[in-house]
């Protein structure tokens, strides 16, 4: 089977290395003339580590990661901190692999160098397809290709997506997240700590997280902002517009703010859930189907969970159609779930509890407490691509 894939993000060459390690023949197509930095860090909880293990590049990964000893809850303002939940030996403990903070690049270059380079071909801008009974063409600038099955992993602004079901029309969700990397050589040796912090605050958060080994420290912060709608990943902003947007919140985050090199900022937008993703021998997976904000740390593994099943679903289907249909039905409500789990933490991070210490303890409390948290992350985690049932 021949196996097209548009878009070498994070979701497309997870679908193209398990496609290759189930035997199909397969080709990436890329617009970007590289693959360079988007979004700097992220977070692979157990449920998509496991899924790199299971590939045979997990320990690649882990020698470029970090494994961080757990997640903490701190107030936007006093810094009190609680303790949300333990990972390091406990993730693996509990639910059998590991827990990273990743930097995206490095990433991205170990499952290039197990996919093969040849494979994944840059500067391939996909402008559409055509589908028979028989086989797919995939439209790029000045060609077209052909294969069995078409996958559009090509993100948000998909044109997989719009072939197959028009224009969308993403609603601002009135927040604006800026995001950095910060040299740890350049912070207090207090605030080198292998541990993953979320600060929580009235209409605004910050998370933060070691990557690199320790080397840097990854930095998110979501405020509740109108004026600025570009939905873009590159769009500069400096270093004065972040800290003015932070204004009054302790001194660990202006530090952290101060010693950004260069902050990004993107509107946040969201799309409802799509009821339906493949059409004959084309489906989408990832941000091209269940884009969601970045706030349960999941968007990422969400794709690369799509890119192994979707890999089995064809494995061991009659026919294309039916795989695909399988791997929708397969994914559907979990990925419906996240989408909406993390729609709902805006409201629990950015709660106007949050602005007075009396109640924003009692708030921190409430919501953070064992069961709270264990409702919110255990179906996540404990998920078993290689058994879900087709």
């Amino acid at each position: 089977m021949k196996v097209l894939i548009a878009g070498a993000g994070i979701g497309g060459l997870t679908a193209a290395l398990a496609a290759l390690r189930k035997g199909f023949d397969v080709e990436v197509y890329e617009q970007a003339a590289e693959l360079k930095e988007v979004g700097a860090g992220l977070q692979l909880s157990a449920n998509g580590t496991r899924v790199f293990y299971e590939l045979g590049i997990g320990e690649r990964l882990k020698a470029l990661s970090c494994e961080v000893g757990g997640k903490e809850i701190r107030l936007w303002n006093t810094g009190e901190t609680w303790k949300a939940f333990d990972l390091g030996k406990v993730s693996i403990e509990r639910y059998g692999y590991p827990y990273f903070t990743v930097y995206r690049p490095d990433l991205l270059e170990v499952l290039v160098t197990a996919i093969g380079r040849e494979r994944i071909h840059l500067g391939a801008k996909c402008t559409g397809f055509k589908q028979t009974d028989e086989n797919v063409q995939l439209q790029l600038e000045g060609r077209s290709v052909g294969g069995d099955v078409l996958i559009g992993a090509d993100g948000v602004h998909s044109q997989i997506r719009q072939s197959l079901f028009g224009q969308d029309r993403p609603q601002f969700t009135g927040i604006v997240v800026w995001r950095g990397i910060v040299p740890m050589e350049d912070l207090p040796e207090p605030m080198r700590r292998m541990v993953g912090s979320n600060w929580v605050g009235p209409g605004a958060h910050v998370v933060h997280y070691p990557l690199r080994g320790g080397r840097v420290m990854n930095f998110v912060g979501a405020l509740e902002r109108s004026g600025w709608q570009i939905e873009s990943w590159s769009a500069r902003g400096t270093t004065e517009e972040l800290a003015a947007d932070f204004k009054g919140w302790h001194d660990d985050i202006h530090t952290l703010i101060r010693n950004i090199p260069v902050p990004y900022k993107w509107a946040l937008m969201t799309r409802p859930p799509m009821e339906r993703w493949a059409v004959g021998r084309v489906t989408l997976l990832g941000d091209a189907c269940h884009s969601m904000v970045p706030f349960l740390a999941q968007g990422a593994v969400m794709a690369i969970e799509d890119g192994f099943i979707l890999a089995r679903a064809l494995s061991g289907a009659v026919d294309v159609p039916t795989g695909l249909r399988k791997y929708e039905e397969a994914r559907r409500d979990r990925t419906r779930k996240a989408v909406e789990g993390s729609a709902a933490n805006i409201g629990r991070f950015h709660h106007p509890a949050l602005a007075d210490p009396a109640q924003a303890r009692d708030y921190v409390t409430h919501e953070w407490t064992g069961q709270k948290v264990a409702e919110r992350y255990e179906w996540l985690f404990r998920y078993d691509v290689t058994k879900v049932v087709l």
